[in-house]
C-alpha cells in the first residue's frame, strides 16, 4: 500500500499525485489556498517519500494500479485526480483504465504526448548518472525546471526542490525514469473521457512543450486549459494562482483556454 495523507473534510475528494523525484510534501504551498470543499488525499508514489519501489520498470499503468489500491482502501467511488508532471502521466493511465471513478482529471504541468526519440535518449543517458551520483543528477536538472527569469526570487524553492529530490531512492528514480521512457501517447484519453479535463501549463517550462500541448488539445467543451507565466513547478512558483484555477474549474465552469 502506498503512503498517503489526508487533509480537509470537504465533500469533494481531490487526489494529488506528485512528479518525478518529489513526494507528497510538494503540495504544502498550495493547500492553504485550495477550497474548503475539497478533501485532499496526497499520495507518495512508488519509490518516493515513504512508498516502496514496486517494479524494476515502474510504468504509468503499474503506478495507476497502485493508486487504485489506495482508492479501494478509502472506499472512494467518485473523485477528482490531479497529477504533476509524472503524476500527470499516471493520471492519464488511470483515466484510461478506470474512467468510471473520475469526475475530472488535471494535467498539472504535464502532457499527454509520449517522449520523442531525442527525449528518450536523454532519459537513457540519465540512467547512468542516476546510478553513479543521484545528487549530481538532481543538481544539474532541478534548477532548469523553474522559470529562468526568476531564479533569484525562487532561490529558496529551488533549494527545497533539491532537498526533496535528494531523499528519493536511487532504485525509485531509476524505475520511474525507465517507466517514463516506455509511456505511450495518450491523446485518445482526452478525446474519449466524458468528465472534466483541466490542463495547466507554464510558458517557461523546459520539461513540457506547452505550446504543442495546447495546440493539439482536442476541441471539446469539457477540456479547459491555462498557460501561466512560470516554469515546470506551478505548485512552488504560482501556488495561489494554481489553487484558484483548480477551485474554479473543478467546482464551476469557465470558458476554455484563458491565458494569464
Amino acid at each position: 500500500m502506498l503512503n498517503y495523507e489526508i487533509q480537509g473534510n470537504g465533500s469533494e475528494n481531490l487526489i494529488l499525485l506528485h512528479g518525478f523525484m518529489e513526494n507528497l510534501s510538494i503540495w504544502d504551498d498550495m493547500i492553504p489556498f485550495l477550497s474548503e470543499k475539497f478533501r485532499l488525499i496526497k499520495i507518495d508514489l512508488p519509490g518516493f517519500g515513504k512508498s516502496e519501489v514496486v517494479a524494476d520498470i515502474q510504468t504509468s499503468e503499474i503506478m495507476a494500479d497502485k493508486v487504485k489500491k489506495v482508492i479501494d482502501q478509502l472506499g472512494l467511488t467518485e473523485f477528482h485526480l490531479l497529477g504533476h508532471s509524472m503524476g500527470g502521466y499516471i493520471s492519464l493511465a488511470f483515466a484510461e483504465k478506470y474512467p468510471q471513478f473520475l469526475k475530472s482529471f488535471t494535467l498539472f504541468f504535464s502532457t499527454y504526448f509520449s517522449d520523442d526519440e531525442a527525449k528518450k535518449e536523454t532519459r537513457r543517458k540519465g540512467l547512468r548518472i542516476i546510478k553513479e551520483n543521484l545528487r549530481a543528477f538532481v543538481n544539474a536538472g532541478v534548477p532548469n525546471l523553474f522559470n529562468p527569469n526568476e531564479h533569484d526570487i525562487l532561490e529558496f524553492k529551488i533549494k527545497l526542490a533539491k532537498e526533496i529530490a535528494y531523499t528519493s531512492s536511487v532504485e525509485g528514480v531509476l524505475a520511474s525514469q525507465k517507466g517514463m521512457i516506455e509511456r505511450p501517447d495518450r491523446k485518445s484519453v482526452l478525446e474519449n473521457f466524458e468528465g472534466k479535463i483541466l490542463v495547466l501549463l507554464g510558458n517557461h517550462d523546459s520539461a513540457v512543450n506547452s505550446e504543442k500541448t495546447i495546440k493539439d488539445l482536442p476541441e471539446r467543451t469539457n477540456i479547459k486549459s491555462y498557460v501561466l507565466d512560470c516554469g515546470h513547478n506551478g505548485h512552488w512558483e504560482k501556488p495561489e494562482i494554481c489553487a484558484s484555477i483548480i477551485n474554479t474549474e473543478l467546482l464551476h465552469h469557465l470558458p476554455k483556454k484563458l491565458i494569464f
